[in-house]
């Protein structure tokens, strides 16, 4: 019978040599029978978690007990964000938006019944911060940690998070060259961080340690379920799994298989039976009766909230710092120049005192700023890593989807260089430096305010700074610190100005221990101590000290 209907034959031969014909409405009816269960014993099992489905497969449901069962789960999801059940726990430093707080609550409901699920809301809406309250209210004195994989990029994202909404919960970072090759330590600690390279590389250490919770940070990692990711993510042992991700479906409908068979094992089956039964049906054929079925099975354990839809909720304006991560060639880059003037600054002070050492400073901050966003500015260099590009590209292509975005950068140089990876993978972009003609300037502005095609807009923080209208951008980046704060305002200003009708997400890329997060430091400093910003290159040397300089080139 099953072959029958997955060949959509209408024809099928009976024991006794006659053949029976499949009334149209049965092969239908059938056809959602069979892609919702699995055959065994000539049985069909279907698993409660598809509870969303299953009154819609049986006309009726003799078994009360199931009946109840089913109908007490819709109940329950349809009330969980009507009825606030709990509520932001204490310890928490941050004022939860509404839809914040159903996350939560939501994350609270499945996991009372122990099922898994994926926050799926856009970038920008505090996932984090979401998954640190549930984490914050969930966790016990007594209780093992929770283990939250994230890519190597963002692991002091969620370390600097934790400091400022968390800070009361206790993390350990499983990571490094140095990191401890046992679990020993884990169960003083509330979360226990590590990279999806790490989990990969210790997995015979951390699959025998059993967790209370394991989170997948950006869950489209695991999203290739042939990969090592992926297999050793499923080794992991914990009462219960969570998967966070702004792009749950990056290239087709199977990207989610993996991450919902990470957080609820065995709740789509098996590879083969959902590639034929729903992504192949859904993103070659375009089925959207299938569609909507697949959308109502998940929807239980999907949380998916976009900007648009929270917009009441959204502040006008979020900024975040974005912190990289050097890789090996451009660190090794960085630490020799840095050694370098370091040495010859403090010998020059000692020598000459900070009035005649102020040009030299200067050069040598100039010069770390320009490593930090690619050796390659620097002459003879014939290193070309840059972490910020390879940041900078997985958002244009991944994580941005159709949102227009704004990259300032005060180094024409540094924009030539992206200029050269945008062209390289096709990406169409606008362009505007000190040197374009004002008819140049008002053409690319009108472009890509009107052309849907045209997703990015290089700019010279000094030549794009002001007088620009560039409200069709949502996503600012501003690829280098600026000595003054409110250059960078203004630039972000371009897209978040009278006309702009989406919420604005700016965000400051800084490589983490170099001299960017120093000046960060440094700048807050002198808020704090002297109220005194830092406006410009000269105006720094104003209240530096050598105390500073240290600082800056350690």
């Amino acid at each position: 019978l099953k072959k029958a209907i997955v060949n959509k034959q209408q024809f099928i031969q009976l024991k006794n040599g006659t053949v029976g014909i499949l009334p149209e409405e049965w092969l239908e009816k059938f056809q959602k029978y069979f892609r919702n269960a699995e055959v065994h014993d000539n049985k069909l099992h279907i698993s409660k978690l598809r509870f969303s489905v299953i009154d819609e497969l049986f006309e009726n449901i003799d078994n009360t007990e199931i009946f109840k069962e089913i109908s007490e789960k819709k109940r329950r999801l349809r009330e969980v964000y009507d009825i606030e059940k709990v509520s932001v726990p204490k310890g928490i430093i941050a004022n939860l938006r509404d839809y914040q707080k159903e996350g939560l609550q939501w994350l609270h409901f499945l996991d009372s019944l122990k099922w898994g699920g994926i926050l799926a809301d856009d970038m920008g809406l505090g996932k984090t911060l979401q998954i640190l309250a549930f984490l914050k209210l969930k966790l016990q004195k007594t209780d093992a940690p929770a283990l939250i994989v994230v890519p190597t990029s963002l692991l002091f994202n969620w370390e600097n998070e934790i400091a400022k909404f968390a800070p009361s919960l206790k993390a350990h970072y499983h990571y490094g060259i140095h990191r401890d090759k046992n679990t020993d330590m884990f169960s003083d600690f509330h979360i226990i961080f590590t990279s999806y390279g790490v989990l990969v590389r210790d997995i015979e250490i951390l699959k025998d340690y059993r967790f209370k919770y394991v989170v997948l940070d950006e869950s489209q990692s695991i999203k290739n379920p042939m990969s090592q990711r992926y297999k050793a993510a499923n080794l992991l042992k914990a009462r219960n799994k969570f998967a966070l991700t702004g792009t749950p479906i990056e290239n087709s409908t199977f990207d989610l298989f993996a991450q919902m068979n990470f957080v609820n094992p065995g709740f789509f089956g098996n590879i083969k039976s959902f590639k034929e039964d729903y992504s192949n049906k859904i993103d070659k054929d375009a089925n959207i009766e299938i569609s909507k079925e697949l959308q109502k099975l998940s929807n239980p354990f999907i949380l998916r909230r976009t900007k648009d839809q929270v917009a009441t909720e959204l502040p006008p304006k979020t900024e975040n710092i974005l912190y990289c991560e050097m890789e090996s060639e451009q660190r090794q880059v960085y630490d020799a120049y840095r050694n370098d003037y370091r040495d010859k600054i403090l010998k020059k002070i000692d020598d000459d005192g900070m009035g005649k050492s102020k040009m030299y400073i200067l050069e040598g901050l100039l010069r770390l700023r320009q490593i930090c966003d690619s050796p390659a500015l620097l002459k003879g260099s014939s290193s070309q890593q840059s972490v910020k590009i390879k940041e900078l590209l997985g958002f244009i292509t991944e994580k941005t989807s159709q949102h227009k975005l704004l990259i300032f950068s005060q180094f024409v140089g540094m924009l030539g260089l992206i200029r050269q990876e945008l062209d390289q993978h096709h990406i169409d972009y606008e362009y505007l430096d000190g040197k374009s003609t004002k008819n140049q300037r008002q053409e690319s502005v009108e472009n890509f305010q009107t052309n849907e095609n045209i997703r990015v807009f290089l700019v010279s923080l000094k030549a794009g700074g002001t007088g620009l209208n560039l409200t069709a951008a949502d996503y600012v980046f501003l690829v280098d610190p600026w000595w003054n704060p409110a250059v960078e305002e203004q630039a972000i200003d371009r897209c978040y100005r009278i006309g702009q009708d989406k919420k604005v997400f700016a965000y400051r890329m800084i490589c983490k221990d170099t001299v960017e997060e120093k000046i960060l430091k440094l700048q807050n400093k002198k808020k704090k101590i002297a109220s005194d910003i830092i406006q410009t290159d000269e105006n720094i040397m104003k209240t530096i000290t050598s105390d500073d300089i240290r600082d800056l080139f350690s």
